[in-house]
């Protein structure tokens, strides 16, 4: 089993960084790639960014690529969101996933909101 915990969300405004971490506990955290989505009020869940087992590969959407940065420090079983140029549009419930098998794992989200 894997258990993930999101933390850092909040009110920033336009324009301004925050940084989201997600604590992994559970067996081998460091084979498993990661990734965090997030969902807007009434709008479907959506992908944000990946990042593959040791770190080497990240994969964005086009909506944050250039102002996200994903990382991951496999000795301390944390993932990271580092959010630059926050605008509006960002604002949205926070989920760390990871996927080990045919399981699914989801933390319980935390709320980033940007204010204009």
């Amino acid at each position: 089993q894997l258990q993930l915990v999101e933390s850092g969300g909040g009110l920033v405004q336009a324009g301004g960084p925050l940084r989201l971490s997600c604590a992994v506990s559970g067996r081998r955290f460091s084979s498993y790639a990661m990734g965090w989505f997030r969902q807007a009020p009434g709008r479907e869940r959506e992908f944000v960014a990946t990042i593959n087992w040791n770190g080497r590969s990240t994969r964005y959407a086009d909506s944050v690529k250039g102002r996200f940065t994903i990382a991951r420090d496999n000795a301390k079983d944390m993932v990271y969101l580092q959010m630059n140029s926050l605008k509006s549009e960002d604002t949205a419930v926070y989920y760390c996933h990871t996927q080990a098998l045919r399981n699914h794992y989801w933390g319980q989200g935390t709320q980033v909101t940007v204010s204009s």
